[in-house]
């Protein structure tokens, strides 16, 4: 490995290693040089001809991502409603759909001084809560994870915000670490039918946040019992884009006031939030 590089000619060498496994190699290229050097890319476009030494990381991270692993997990970053959080294995990678959840939140709260619980069920790398705790500076948090890794990665993002005495992490199954009364419930629970065969990307992400049992949407089934047994007046939840009927269904005999489901950017069903 030569001591400095050209930066075009690095571009060409990394997206030439990683052409056989990633599509649009070049542009990879060009994301994984910005990330290494944390610069922007009208930088890029203007250095062409800079000279960049102590590479050893980036080809670390260039075999890492021909072997299909995440961009977001070799770097540590992924943006989220324009905004910039730690990731890692161990925690959900944030998908933009997953904003949509967010905007329904504030659609049915539209008060940014309202003085409510609420409970995230999944938090993951905390993209959730953190989104809603901005919004909703008054509001009180609970984030209930089964992981312990997802908690550590959410602890990062909520220090890096300064939401430490706003959000309250707390690990266990769905809502059983919850004894107060909720307000509000959120979730992006796994809605995705075991045994699927899925993305090789996605092996990399942990399963227990993807699956969601033998139909797929049995935690989101024990999570609608859960919010009509302890009077939870919202639930907003993502699900997968053919499980609306199920829902639907499931919900038959019960009483409550709405069930609003709405579409990805894709135009699938993507979610709903169910007032009581």
């Amino acid at each position: 490995m030569p001591s400095k590089y050209i930066v075009k000619d690095l571009l060409k060498e990394i997206a030439n290693y990683l052409t056989p496994n990633i599509e649009r190699a070049s542009r990879e290229a060009q994301l994984l040089l910005m990330a290494h050097l944390d610069v922007d890319e009208l930088w890029l476009i203007t250095n062409q001809n800079a000279e960049i030494t102590n590479v050893e990381r980036l080809f670390e991270w260039v075999k890492r991502r021909s072997s299909n692993e995440p961009f977001e997990y070799i770097t540590n970053r992924v943006s989220f409603y324009s905004e910039e959080f730690y990731i890692a294995e161990g925690a959900l990678i944030p998908r933009p759909e997953t904003e949509i959840l967010i905007d329904e939140v504030v659609k049915n709260i539209q008060n940014s001084r309202a003085d409510i619980t609420f409970v995230e069920v999944g938090i993951g790398s905390g993209i959730i809560s953190i989104m809603l705790a901005k919004r909703f500076p008054h509001a009180k948090f609970i984030a209930v994870d089964i992981s312990q890794d997802a908690l550590d990665i959410a602890k990062i993002n909520i220090e890096k915000f300064g939401l430490e005495d706003t959000i309250d992490l707390r690990l266990g199954s769905l809502l059983e670490p919850v004894s107060e009364h909720i307000d509000y419930l959120v979730s992006n629970p796994p809605y995705i039918e075991d045994g699927v065969e899925l993305e090789s990307n996605l092996d990399y992400e942990p399963q227990n946040a993807l699956f969601g049992g033998k139909v797929g949407d049995e935690i989101i089934k024990e999570l609608l019992d859960e919010v009509l047994r302890r009077d939870i007046k919202f639930f907003s939840c993502e699900m997968g884009y053919d499980q609306k009927d199920r829902i639907s269904n499931y919900l038959q005999s019960s009483k409550y006031k709405y069930l609003d489901f709405y579409k990805d950017l894709s135009g699938f069903d993507r979610g709903f939030t169910l007032s009581i």
